[in-house]
């Protein structure tokens, strides 16, 4: 087992940890420590695409599986948060969308005062992670560790089509990179999937290093218990291997870099004594350093997913029902070949829910199977999901601590649908989905609408089923958040450094000021790799060519 002293100790493997651990040991004089909760992610079920679907409708080994607290403004539902444990982390058991959010996420950013953080300033690291299926082009690196491909079908299965051909018949746009010069529209996701295996930030950055750097340690199964601070600086970490087990101690010479998640993140400084003091002390944990941001500031993506029966076994119901299915695994398992290779959810949308918008505030995902409920009810027949994504939430919520206890689960609340905008967003986002359903293209496959069904169609019936249905998409953000240190909220600076500590910064999604339009992942690994530009005292990469247009 790891002990001693290493110049950087990571807590998590997860997206953000997994960047830190591979380019922070390309320097062979760096010694590091990555501590990770979790196991190694080897399962069949985390290689193969279509093992989403099983992975995150259950507290398992590779999901820690928590639940919100009853939400005020869902019928007072506890909802369910799937997150990624293991090395990889949420990249490990997410849906493999690549997209990196619009280009005026990041210059909002600036605009609050965080240098370095424009669209023109992130987009080289975006580049410099990614190894496109296409090649080199001015959105998108060719030779990054992290694949990035079309989906196999998007271009020729009849539903994925059909779709996008819906979108255009409703009136909306066609784009043909979300990611590129404009991302609203309807069109093809990119995936980070590699010749039909995932390629999570594990896979991507960590594999082709473990067991071949000696500068590098990788301890599986460990517990954070909490960030030592001496004297106002992080000096290392206490864990254990295991519930009971001896508290052991990793020293950092450098730094600590906590890299646990939106939800870990912040309940890790707690346990630590970080955060606000009286709800440390609420909670029987003695405070050490004030930051009362500290777990606020929580977004999230709310989602609902509106189903129709299809009138055509064209769908993953045919592919994998009864014995269908563990041939489907099989043949996987053998050949690496089949329906396995897909994640069912190729093709998709960004749309505005009203025109007067700056830049589109809805994402539609569609799959080709009935969902709800995160996939936790099987289907019984042929259908297929139009999932309703509002981007830019008012609502904030908050993450915290019930004890000292490092083996408990953080306290969520999520606080969806606060506001009488976000309501609004994610009502006309249903109606803007069942539009495009019903137009012509999608006539042939178009059976009875599930859910809600048509019968729910005023703003009154519309948001109580929201209430009643609507759930997380797994986008979590902001709860140690950037910001100038007048912002009595901020966390970390934009050098991602604690504020009033030394030797110690939070790199991952709670970093993130704002919830980004889109995916989180793709974002999340960005900021890790411009932070480990920064920690090896490289000039940060320079911005693109400004002839290049921004995403519109």
């Amino acid at each position: 087992m790891p002990s001693g002293h290493f110049d950087y100790v990571i807590i998590g493997g997860g997206s953000a940890g997994s960047v830190l651990a591979a380019r922070l040991t390309e320097d062979p004089d760096t010694r590091v420590l990555l501590l990770e909760a979790g196991g190694t992610n080897t399962s069949v079920l985390v290689r193969m695409p279509l093992g989403v679907g099983q992975l995150i409708k259950d507290r398992n080994d590779f999901n820690w599986g928590f639940w919100t607290e009853p939400e005020p403004h869902m019928n007072d539902r506890k909802l369910w948060w799937p997150r990624g444990k293991g090395l990889g982390g949420s990249s490990a058991i997410n849906g493999m969308i690549y997209i990196r959010g619009h280009a005026r996420d990041y210059d909002q950013w600036r605009q609050m005062g965080l240098a370095g953080w424009s669209y023109a300033d992130v987009l080289p690291y975006f580049r410099k992670s990614e190894g496109y299926q296409d090649g080199e082009t001015p959105f998108h690196g060719g030779h990054g560790p992290l694949n990035v491909s079309w989906g196999e079908r998007a271009e020729r299965h009849p539903l994925y089509r059909s779709i996008v051909q819906a979108g255009a018949e409703a009136g909306h746009r066609l784009t043909d990179d979300f990611n590129g010069a404009e991302q609203e529209g309807f069109g093809r996701y990119q995936m980070t999937i590699r010749d039909g295996r995932r390629w999570s930030a594990a896979q991507a950055y960590l594999a082709p290093v473990m067991g071949k750097r000696s500068n590098l340690t990788v301890q599986t199964g460990a517990r954070t218990t909490k960030i030592r601070i001496e004297k106002g600086r992080a000096v290392g970490v206490d864990y254990v291997l295991g519930k009971g087990g001896d508290v052991l101690t990793a020293h950092a010479d450098r730094e600590v870099l906590l890299c646990a998640g939106a939800v870990q993140s912040p309940q890790i400084l707690n346990l630590s004594g970080v955060g606000d003091p009286d709800r440390l002390r609420s909670a029987g944990i003695t405070p050490i350093h004030e930051l009362r941001g500290v777990g606020e500031n929580l977004q999230d993506h709310l989602d609902v997913a509106v189903n129709w029966a299809c009138t055509q076994p064209v769908t993953l119901y045919n592919d994998t029902k009864g014995l269908k299915r563990l041939a489907l695994g099989v043949q996987y398992m053998l050949t690496g070949k089949g329906t396995g290779r897909q994640n069912g959810l190729e093709t998709g949308a960004f749309l505005k829910s009203r025109p007067d918008l700056d830049r589109p505030d809805l994402q539609l995902h569609f799959v080709l199977a009935i969902m709800q409920d995160h996939g936790k009810a099987e289907a019984s027949q042929d259908g297929f999901t139009m999932h309703v994504c509002q981007l830019r939430p008012e609502s904030r919520g908050r993450v915290g601590v019930r004890s000292a206890d490092p083996f408990a689960d953080p306290t969520i609340l999520a606080n969806y649908l606060a506001t009488d905008e976000d309501r609004r967003a994610v009502r006309e986002g249903v109606r803007i989905a069942r539009d495009v359903v019903a137009q012509s293209a999608m006539r042939e496959f178009r059976g009875t609408e599930l859910a809600p069904g048509e019968a729910v169609q005023s703003d009154a019936d519309l948001d109580a089923w929201i209430r009643a249905h609507g759930e997380t998409i797994y986008h979590p953000v902001g709860t140690c958040k950037m910001g100038l240190e007048t912002d009595p909220m901020a966390v970390v600076d934009p050098s991602m450094k604690v504020f009033g500590l030394e030797g110690l910064r939070v790199v991952d999604a709670s970093v993130m000021p704002t919830l980004i339009g889109g995916n989180t992942n793709a974002p999340t690994i960005m900021i890790a790799e411009k932070i480990a530009d920064q920690l090896r005292g490289r000039a940060p990469l320079a911005p693109e060519d400004p002839g290049v247009p921004s995403a519109a």
